[in-house]
């Protein structure tokens, strides 16, 4: 045997459909298994509040080991992880094909599943994730303003702590009734379909639009289809999409996640076999196509077409530029950008293409924040977890604030925030999409 492995990581089938999988006493048992390792380890101290959790746990024991920890205790352990995958992306040196065959995400996933199915899951927790639903009635014309003048009301935000355990310091995202499937209606049905192939992208996209983008933050899909376009991609949208099921993913509603699945998939790959490729502005929406379907669904010939075929914004735009075919006409210099690298980003293992498309607008200083900022969508707005997640998010705002930069950017809307809400800045945060369409001038 031999400490630790220098063999790329590789990701098992996650097995959901399998009877083992909601076993209590086998989850148990892999659960000691793996909290014994990670003890004896103890390298992703650093990284969320799991693993000092369960440090705190095995150091607070009689025996000093795991198994001085209760058995009610390890829940306490998976109610901090929210799937970042950076434990098994960057630090676990165990993971597979290691022997010891450690991948903690996925079993604090199982774990989740479990509560799920038991309905010990809460249900504000379950109303935080559905997406779907409050796209639909936070589009409605009256009712986004309500909920819009409701998050900054003392007196409601007092309320929504009590009934949704929604911290009232923690900021909520605004609803727009004009969203972008709204806006951009007509390019439902495009009239430019040919596009111009570089490497694996074929040069024509359909745009995933998102919960968020669609209904949250149009404007940043709205400057990604300015950007793909000022470059002679054609773009439309998909004609239809549901959540892309990361929220659900998060909480172990695995059934609502393969609900979700079959509306999509078949969309997606109607669209791939039409020649074109897809995009999503939001890093966990790509992850999830990219990464988790496919461990969910490892045999299905059409989840992998999509995971080949799908692409983070910035990736494709650099395979463009490899080609020669990305414009440099850049109008405006952006100065130094502290760009935050979202954790569903990295765990894609595509390298920093956001900072290679910027650096190349002349005037430009990127400097990179590669840690977590501790948000994950309902982990940083949850009363249980609220002050976890601005403790995770100290060190990132620690680091912007000392590069003292022109902008700050990160490809999660949502850590942006997380982070600017620190801090006093010279331009407010922004996505970096919205900050390309500004150098380019467009």
């Amino acid at each position: 045997m031999r400490e630790g492995s220098l063999d790329a990581p590789t990701r098992h089938a996650l097995g959901w459909q399998d009877q083992a999988f909601y076993h209590e006493g086998l989850l148990f048992k892999e659960l000691e298994r793996v909290y014994d390792i990670c003890h004896g380890c103890r390298r992703c101290v650093s990284l969320c509040d799991a693993f000092p959790t369960l440090f705190d746990l095995v150091d607070g024991s009689a025996t000093l080991e795991v198994d001085g920890v209760a058995k009610t205790d390890y829940w306490k352990v998976v109610d901090q992880c929210f799937l970042c995958d950076l434990c098994y992306q960057t630090k676990c040196p165990y993971v597979p094909p290691h022997e010891w065959n450690v991948d903690f995400p996925h079993l604090m996933l199982r774990a989740k599943a479990q509560q799920f199915e038991k309905g010990e899951r809460k249900l504000s927790n379950k109303l935080l994730s559905n997406t779907k639903f409050q796209g639909k009635l936070g589009s409605l014309p009256v009712v986004s303003n309500a909920i819009n003048a409701a998050t900054q009301s003392p007196a409601l935000r007092n309320l929504l702590e009590k009934v949704l355990h929604v911290d009232q310091r923690a900021h909520l995202p605004k609803f727009h009734s004009d969203t972008l499937r709204k806006r951009e209606k007509a390019r439902q049905k495009p009239a430019v379909t040919e596009g111009i192939a570089a490497g694996p992208t074929r040069g024509k996209v359909a745009l995933f639009a998102t919960c968020y983008c669609n209904v949250n933050a149009p404007d940043i899909a709205s400057d990604l289809i300015r950007v793909f376009e000022h470059n002679n991609i054609p773009l439309r949208l998909t004609a239809k999409e549901e959540c892309c099921g990361m929220p659900k993913l998060e909480q172990g509603d695995l059934k609502t996640v393969a609900k979700y699945r079959e509306t999509n998939i078949p969309e997606l790959v109607r669209l791939i076999d039409e020649g074109w490729d897809i995009v999503a502005a939001i890093p966990s929406c790509v992850l999830m196509f990219k990464q988790e379907l496919p461990l969910m669904y490892p045999d299905d010939p059409e989840v992998l077409k999509v995971k080949r075929h799908i692409f983070d914004p910035f990736e494709y735009l650099v395979h463009r530029h490899k080609a020669g075919l990305l414009k440099t006409d850049f109008k405006t210099e952006l100065g130094k950008v502290a760009w935050h690298v979202p954790c569903h980003q990295r765990v894609q293992n595509i390298g920093p293409k956001t900072k290679d498309v910027l650096a190349l607008v002349p005037g430009t200083e990127v400097h990179v924040v590669e840690r977590c900022s501790g948000h994950d969508g309902t982990y940083g707005v949850k009363v249980d977890t609220y002050e976890r997640s601005q403790k995770i998010a100290k060190p990132v705002i620690n680091r912007v604030a000392k590069l003292d930069a022109d902008y700050l950017v990160s490809d999660c809307p949502m850590a942006a925030t997380q982070i600017a809400s620190g801090l006093t800045l010279k331009h407010g945060e922004s996505n970096p999409l919205s900050l390309l369409r500004k150098a380019y001038g467009i």
